[in-house]
């Protein structure tokens, strides 16, 4: 009878490992317009900085990208309650992103940046994000996207400065654009058949 009820007991912890993890894919598909947000910002950073050369077109749109990142996540946590899951992956990316905009305007403002410096930092850091949400959501596209942000740090090590940002313009195109998109079909498709359901 001991062991019946410990298998038991496994079985429901299972269960709700399970329950979790799906619920971080779903509250992660109710983000990925985030994703979105976030690549058409460094694409008008890149063309802003590149056509300006402005040392405000940075630290300008990520500010701005933010500000509008909080006004639309305030209005997500009144309509869906938080997990324990989607509160560690919020720790885990806005974590990323201060130490990302910190570390980097520290760069600019000591005039040490140099841009594949700069590309390989901030893709490492993109690539641990994704990295960790991977795993803990056992998704393989994240962990795809995971893998190019890895790659791109890897590369600006060793690319020339055009391979730079046709390496960089394509990471954020698949890992925030592409990756976005994909979530919305799936968030898009999950409210369907709930509305099906119901």
């Amino acid at each position: 009878m001991n062991a019946n009820a410990e298998e038991m007991d496994l079985r429901d912890r299972l269960d709700l490992m399970e329950r979790m993890i799906a619920e971080g894919r779903r509250s992660t598909q109710r983000w990925s317009w985030s994703f979105l947000l976030w690549g058409l910002a460094y694409y008008i950073a890149i063309a802003w900085s590149a056509f300006d050369k402005s040392w405000l077109a940075w630290p300008v749109t990520m500010i701005a990208a933010s500000v509008v990142t909080g006004v639309l996540a305030g209005r997500i946590h009144r309509n869906h309650p938080g997990t324990t899951i989607g509160r560690a992956l919020s720790a885990v990316w806005s974590v990323m992103g201060i130490v990302l905009f910190v570390v980097l305007m520290a760069l600019g403002i000591s005039g040490r940046a140099d841009l594949h410096l700069i590309v390989a930092i901030a893709a490492a850091m993109l690539a641990v994000a994704n990295g960790i949400s991977s795993v803990i959501l056992r998704w393989k596209m994240q962990y795809a996207c995971a893998f190019v942000w890895l790659a791109t740090a890897v590369g600006a090590c060793f690319a020339s400065d055009m391979q730079l940002a046709i390496l960089s313009l394509a990471a954020i195109f698949f890992c925030q654009f592409v990756f976005g998109i994909y979530g919305m079909i799936l968030e898009s498709r999950r409210q369907k058949q709930g509305a099906v359901h119901a």
